[in-house]
């Protein structure tokens, strides 16, 4: 009987299952793609992009740079302890969290730019930010790290040469200190999912993006 079995499964040739890999139908478009826009880095929160030809949309798009793996985000190692706090406002959040000082370089590079970019936001356009920065990082399109995504050239305006400033030990950056540690954590969710893009609502950048929604001040795409 053992023999038989053994026979009938050679004949039957199994194979092991294939498996199709999911793509992403969303079109990559680089910051290049607008380059003929007139728009400041003030009003954009960017810094202004060179002149570069536009790639047509529908024949290719433009080059990516290839970077390492990103790296695991730091998440909170007790999902009882991350899912506690979804019941409670944003505001009380960042009570909790607020702080002058960070535990590492990423959450720094992190509240650092949400400082720089949506200071005088509402709590949730802040949030927003921070989500499209680690969006970034997590996406391969960008660099894999948040500090990469911020010190990336021509993306924001407050960098310079790679150097990103130390704001001054407010009110304000307590604020982005704790908005950044809750997007690390992902304790609470901005009004923007998977966006990659913003800009300042008073500009009209004419990007051909998909618009994702507006909170605050900012306008936000993928």
């Amino acid at each position: 009987m053992a023999a038989a079995a053994f026979s009938l499964c050679a004949v039957a040739g199994f194979t092991a299952p294939t498996y199709a890999s999911e793509t992403d139908p969303t079109p990559v478009i680089s910051f290049a793609a607008h380059a003929d826009s007139t728009l400041s880095a003030e009003n954009l929160g960017l810094n202004d992009i060179p002149d570069l030809p536009a790639a047509p949309i529908e024949s290719e798009s433009a080059p990516l740079a290839t970077h390492d793996a990103a790296p695991v985000l730091p998440l909170p190692q007790d999902e009882e302890q991350a899912d506690a706090p979804r019941g409670r406002s944003l505001s009380e959040l960042v009570a909790d969290y607020a702080s002058a000082t960070t535990s590492d370089t990423e959450t720094d590079c992190l509240a650092r730019a949400v400082y720089f970019e949506s200071k005088g936001e509402p709590l949730a356009g802040q949030l927003t930010v921070a989500e499209v920065i680690i969006n970034r990082a997590r996406s391969g399109r960008f660099p894999s790290s948040i500090c990469g995504v911020v010190r990336q050239p021509s993306q924001f305006s407050f960098v310079r040469r790679g150097y990103i400033p130390q704001p001054p030990a407010n009110g304000q950056w307590r604020t982005a200190v704790a908005i950044a540690r809750i997007a690390m954590a992902d304790l609470a969710d901005g009004g923007a999912p998977r966006a990659l893009f913003f800009h300042a609502r008073h500009v009209r950048p004419g990007w051909r993006l998909t618009r994702v929604a507006t909170v605050g001040n900012h306008v936000f795409y993928r």
